[in-house]
């Protein structure tokens, strides 16, 4: 327990200190040596603990119960004065009905509801906070050299406000290992809306015009989420006089048909937080941040807040059609839609942002689905999407400062430009969506679980959906490794703290993509058998070992060679009719001048966002509505 308390009070303590601290090498200092203790200390308490079941600790104060109740507090206060400042009435209207709203329920209700048992571990447990403690941190690292060179661009006499950042990014920190070891619920709502105003004021951090409308659009569509998490906690205290989430998970499995409405309400909050459709535009929205901003609150951990939440009651979703049903479609069809609508972008960050809006999509229907097999298969998306994703976000961000732009038409001979970028950018590509890295097995395993139920229409959107995976995916591949000029190599002004934070990312990837087989047997493994008595693995061991093998071979080919300088160079051969050879210019058959050039595809017509975003939202907030009605008339076979 003294391990849980240290991972959620040290990063408070940090950002405390790194508010005040203004001096550069100090907060370099600072940054990098929290990160390191963090990063081991999560570590630590993943390998002290493997495979261990739902573990719970004594711990219960007042105290805490009334700290949680004066931050959400705090929290309405904050957007209440940023509402009226920014004259946004929906942000205050939903953030006092959440006020007022809490305030009864700790007075009214809950006062006389105890949870001895205040924190908890298992497995599912261990691997988050292996993603936040160990990508997390290592995200914080990144954005010391990210940051700098952020602050540089702005205009002459701009009031340096990185102490604010850090300190939000390390109370973020402390927030998400409060919701992954919180047993008592009120003390894991508290930990969702820290992340909540977190988001919220890192999205409006350049206040920019865009910057505050986006930050605005995702408070409100959050704290929606949040009124639902705190309505699930009311029907809790009354109905069967508990907060604890153990207790609350052992009434649903053994009487689904009595918690109807707090799972659905939660799976409601779960979807809010994880950028589900009709919600996915505060994702979209949020891309307008700084690039750490995205790949710690957008990517990797902020967003499996909510699928961590939806996994969790993924064995009630199993007996419960009402909020699974809810669940599956929303999440399928998010899926579906959101890796059409990836097609048609050319932006790097937002092509990220519709993969993980997909990909969680995803996880989120496998959380739906509720089968060991499913759970399986989720936890695994949820690692290595995590991984993948991180290290994209933060290659991006690298080449945006030193190419000058995020659009994938401006990424031609980043191979040659930038050789090390470029090969950790097309590994974390190639973890999304080739085989034999993780996350493809990962959706293998979803497939396979997904037949397993019966349902045509859930292969149906896999299949389509993984398809336009891959032509977004190969599409921007393809301009990676494109080589065709010897251009100046501008790698040596990338900063070292983002490159260790990029090489941590990428050594993580191989790891873990290596490690599969041991991952499933130590950790996933253990958690899915201490739930559903049984073992979820439909990938069988040695298909595992095979994969691990061929993922080092690739590992190995991608990076032989980096660093030499013996290659020869040649002039670029356009079959002898050059003109240019700088400037890649030819003789066309008319005798004019033509430029060779490789652009993609992107099909705006077909799949852009103006034709499947209205349609796709529509479809998701009539499944929504219709399972919130199915749910409080208490008709949990109305589907």
């Amino acid at each position: 327990m003294a391990m849980l308390g240290f991972l959620i009070l040290f990063p408070l303590v940090v950002a405390g200190v790194l508010l005040v601290v203004r001096n550069n090498r100090a907060r370099n200092v600072i940054v990098g040596a929290s990160a390191l203790v963090i990063g081991l200390a999560s570590v630590w308490l993943v390998v002290s603990y493997l495979g261990a079941p739902w573990i719970t600790y004594d711990f219960y104060s007042p105290v805490v119960d009334y700290v949680c109740m004066a931050v959400s507090v705090l929290i309405a206060a904050a957007i209440l004065y940023f509402g009226i400042k920014y004259k946004n009435l929906w942000a205050c209207v939903l953030a006092a009905v959440q006020v007022v709203g809490s305030l009864v329920f700790e007075f009214g209700f809950a006062h006389d509801v105890l949870v001895t048992e205040g924190l908890y571990l298992d497995s599912l447990s261990l691997l988050m906070a292996f993603i936040i403690g160990v990508i997390g941190s290592g995200i914080c690292v990144y954005a010391l050299g990210y940051m700098e060179d952020f602050q540089a661009h702005e205009p002459e006499g701009a009031k340096d406000r990185r102490p604010t950042f850090f300190a939000l990014m390390f109370v973020f920190l402390a927030a998400m290992f409060l919701i992954v070891f919180s047993n008592n619920m009120l003390w894991l709502f508290t930990g969702w809306e820290i992340t909540t105003v977190c988001s919220f004021l890192l999205i409006g951090f350049t206040r920019t015009e865009e910057a505050i409308k986006n930050a605005f659009r995702q408070i409100i569509m959050n704290l929606l989420g949040g009124i639902a998490f705190l309505a699930a906690l009311y029907v809790m205290a009354i109905q069967f006089n508990t907060l604890s989430f153990l207790e609350f998970l052992q009434i649903g499995i053994a009487n689904p048909g009595m918690v109807v409405l707090p799972v659905t309400a939660l799976a409601f909050a779960g979807l809010t937080k994880a950028a589900q459709m009709p919600f996915h535009t505060w994702l979209l929205g949020a891309m307008v941040a700084p690039t750490p901003t995205s790949a710690l609150l957008h990517s990797s951990t902020m967003v499996k807040a909510g699928v961590f939440l939806l996994i969790k009651l993924a064995p009630i979703m199993m007996a419960c059609p009402v909020p699974s049903v809810m669940v599956i479609l929303v999440g399928g069809l998010t899926f579906l839609f959101c890796s059409f609508m990836a097609i048609s972008q050319s932006n790097a960050k937002r092509v990220l942002a519709y993969s993980t809006i997909a990909n969680l999509g995803l996880i989120v229907a496998c959380a739906g689905v509720g089968t060991p097999e499913a759970v399986w298969a989720a936890a695994f998306l949820v690692l290595f999407h995590a991984i993948a994703k991180s290290l994209l976000f933060l290659c991006v961000g690298t080449a945006e400062h030193h190419i000058g732009s995020r659009d994938i038409e401006d990424m031609d001979l980043l191979f040659e430009r930038m050789p090390r970028l470029a090969r950790f950018m097309m590994l974390g590509i190639l973890c999304m969506f080739i085989a034999p890295f993780g996350m493809l097995l990962a959706k293998w395993a979803t497939l396979v679980s997904f037949a397993d139920t019966g349902q045509v229409a859930l292969i149906v959107l896999l299949a389509f959906g993984s398809a336009a995976t891959f032509m977004f995916w190969a599409k921007w591949l393809g301009k990676l490794s494109g080589i065709a000029a010897r251009p100046e190599n501008v790698e040596a002004k990338v900063h070292s703290s983002e490159w260790v934070a990029i090489m941590v990312m990428a050594v993580l990837v191989i790891l873990c993509c290596i490690g599969l087989p041991i991952i499933s047997w130590a950790v996933v493994e253990p958690y899915i058998y201490s739930v559903f008595g049984t073992v979820g693995q439909d990938i069988s061991s040695s298909n595992l070992w095979i994969a691990s093998i061929l993922s080092a071979f690739i590992a190995v080919v991608l990076f032989a060679g980096l660093g030499r300088s013996k290659a020869k160079k040649v002039d670029i051969y356009l079959a002898g009719v050059s003109r240019d050879n700088a400037e890649r210019t030819f003789s066309n058959s008319l005798s004019g001048e033509s430029t060779a050039s490789a652009r993609n595809w992107y099909l705006e017509g077909i799949f852009g966002e103006k034709r499947l975003s209205p349609f796709g939202t529509a479809c998701c907030t009539v499944i929504i509505v219709i399972a919130f009605a199915a749910a409080a008339v208490g008709v949990p076979g109305l589907f």
